[in-house]
């Protein structure tokens, strides 16, 4: 009968989300206010179709922990330390700030304890990083100035969980019982440095040998099972330090962030992190308390507000302090305006060290919930008005007001029309063959428009785009874009939705070009070669060589060089390989360029031209 019960229950989860989340996409409201719909409606108070909802969301808040591993993969550990100024500076003053006036105006409202207040500001300083990372991506907000600075806070957030977790038992009225762990002090920090150095040294050594072994069986579930393995394995050993296991799972995910098999893990993790992240917002919804809320309505609905209200104007004001773009301030104020649902595991760890009472905790929790699903309508509200006012025109804008892109059978496709672009452009259209041009910077746009060149402005990484550009009867897409992440996000698009387009791509230098060879682009163009060569070409000249040697020269050079450079592709990720070996290779072309200057007999070198494109 449980069994059965159990079968019932997930039925009626996967109906509500297959009913309302449809919806709720189609009224432009998104997924995750769907999903928390859905669960007031199925939830105790509504309908009553399930029960406390408190086990289900055990489980699914799995779902963030899988949703932070996907975004690890895609963070290289050079790029996290690139990051390190926003996660730790911008992180620490938003945790503290926020802290520091939320318990302010906790002790003002509850004057019982400053040690409650003190942990009400530190429980509410935590936003959520499901919600909001979910929404941003769904919303293409993600990859924006805000919305980056929003990923920053929250990975600070998730480190900021273990201090609080140790900081919470010191605030206790009463004595409490040792950690869960069983380790206290030094010991317990020992540990937990100890847990962080052996993910480190597993990543480099253990797990690319066990997903090459397990790749080599071909066994294709095999490599589901292992990728499950290392994302469960890495949580459960957070949550044996009583850590958050989201972070565990994002350590993992950087650290195999470099690993020829990113791609693969990426497509086995992802349907279940869409899965658990669905579950737990229903799961979100349906724990709303309704009878607390009707008993004490104003109230609720005045913290909440208060809430919102006192983390954003700390969050403007730190984007403005921070320099961040106008418009940008607002996602990221808008965005982190909410409590978190780490929230529901911090009330209950301070409630069980007596550090809150039974009715502070439930109010805690009905407080935390409805801030986070108030937190769609906040992006909702940004998406329909703020944007527009503040961001039109800017690069990391999401909509300007423009003439969308048409299909007019144009055969080439050209994203970026800056000095490399317009170049490519012009002799294309002197040739004969018509372009379609697609720029996302509103100010090369405008300039290029004051000399009657047509051109429409566009994230050429959005599928829809490049359906209303062409490029489903386009032969060639030209990339010209100078931004390694930006470019790679396009190619991506092109090889999923249009895999019979050719893509010719700039390459800025030659770590970017790798990363084009590796993404599957075959015709790359470094846009300092020609350049440098040339100018190589007539100094050996002014120095006294023959225009035929320096010619001969210049070309022998271009092609060991590129020779050079797809041999070293292999090592281009191992910085002490790639640069032995380049030593070798730069050893071997000057050999072969003085063994041509004493060969004589130039006159058999009459062809000048390669075949071979990309050179």
């Amino acid at each position: 009968m449980e069994h059965t019960s159990y079968l019932l229950q997930a039925v009626i989860y996967l109906a509500a989300a297959v009913i309302s989340v449809p919806i709720a996409t189609r009224l432009g409201l998104g997924s995750v206010l769907g999903y928390l719909l859905a669960g007031v409606a199925i939830g105790p108070h509504a309908l009553g179709l399930v029960g406390d909802a408190s086990d289900e969301m055990h489980v699914a808040e799995f779902g963030v922990a899988l949703m932070l591993f996907l975004i690890g993969l895609e963070l290289q550990p050079r790029k996290l330390w690139q990051m390190r100024g926003a996660i730790l500076g911008t992180g620490s003053a938003q945790v503290l700030l926020t802290a520091a006036a939320v318990a302010a105006l906790a002790l003002l409202l509850y004057e019982e304890s400053w040690r409650a207040a003190l942990a009400i500001g530190l429980i509410l300083a935590l936003s959520s990083t499901a919600i909001v990372l979910q929404s941003l991506s769904e919303k293409g907000l993600l990859k924006t100035q805000g919305g980056r600075s929003a990923f920053a806070v929250l990975l600070f957030q998730d480190i900021a969980v273990i201090p609080i977790l140790a900081l919470l038992p010191l605030l206790a009225t009463t004595p409490v019982a040792g950690a869960v762990t069983g380790l206290t002090g030094w010991r317990y920090a020992l540990a937990v440095i100890g847990t962080i150095v052996a993910f480190a040294v597993a990543g480099r050594y253990l797990l690319g040998p066990l997903l090459r072994l397990v790749a080599g069986s071909q066994v294709r579930e095999m490599f589901t099972v292992t990728s499950l393995l290392i994302v469960i394995g890495a949580a459960a050993i957070m949550s044996g330090l009583h850590l958050s296991p989201a972070l565990g799972t994002f350590l993992a995910g950087v650290l195999l962030a470099e690993s020829e098999f990113r791609h693969e893990l990426e497509a086995d993790i992802e349907p279940f992190k869409g899965l658990l992240l669905g579950i737990f917002f229903i799961a979100v919804g349906a724990n709303l308390n309704f009878n607390l809320i009707a008993e004490y309505p104003l109230l609720l609905l005045g913290l909440v507000l208060l809430l919102v209200a006192v983390k954003f104007a700390v969050l403007f004001a730190l984007a403005r302090t921070i320099g961040m773009s106008r418009g940008e301030d607002w996602l990221f104020a808008l965005s982190l305006a909410q409590a978190g649902e780490f929230g529901f595991v911090l009330v209950s760890f301070a409630s069980q060290n007596n550090v809150l009472d039974s009715t502070a905790g439930n109010l805690l929790i009905a407080v935390i919930a409805l801030s986070m699903a108030l937190t769609p309508i906040l992006l909702l509200i940004y998406e329909q008005f703020i944007q527009q006012r503040f961001i039109r025109g800017a690069e990391s804008a999401g909509e300007r007001e423009e003439e969308p892109p048409v299909d007019s059978g144009s055969p080439v496709i050209i994203v970026g029309y800056g000095r490399f672009g317009q170049i490519a452009g012009r002799l294309l259209n002197a040739c004969g063959f018509d372009t379609t041009l697609l720029e996302r910077n509103a100010e090369q746009l405008d300039l290029v428009r004051r000399y009657g060149i047509k051109a429409y402005y566009g994230d050429a990484s959005r599928e829809d785009l490049l359906h209303a550009a062409g490029a489903e009867n386009a032969r060639l897409v030209i990339l010209t874009l100078s931004d390694q992440a930006a470019s790679l996000e396009i190619v991506a698009q092109l090889r999923k939705h249009f895999p019979h387009v050719t893509i010719l791509a700039r390459a800025r230098n030659r770590m970017h070009q790798y990363a084009l060879m590796e993404a599957g682009v075959k015709y790359i163009f470094r846009e300092t070669v020609d350049s440098a060569l040339s100018i190589g070409e007539c100094a050996l000249q002014l120095l006294g060589l023959s225009p035929l040697q320096a010619r001969r020269a210049a070309r022998k050079f271009k092609q060991h060089d590129q020779r050079m450079l797809e041999s070293l592709f292999p090592y281009w990720r191992d910085e002490s390989q790639h640069i032995a070996q380049t030593k070798i290779y730069r050893e071997q072309l000057l050999q072969a360029l003085r063994e041509d200057r004493r060969d004589k007999d130039l006159h058999l070198d009459h062809h000048w031209e390669d075949s071979r494109p990309g050179l």
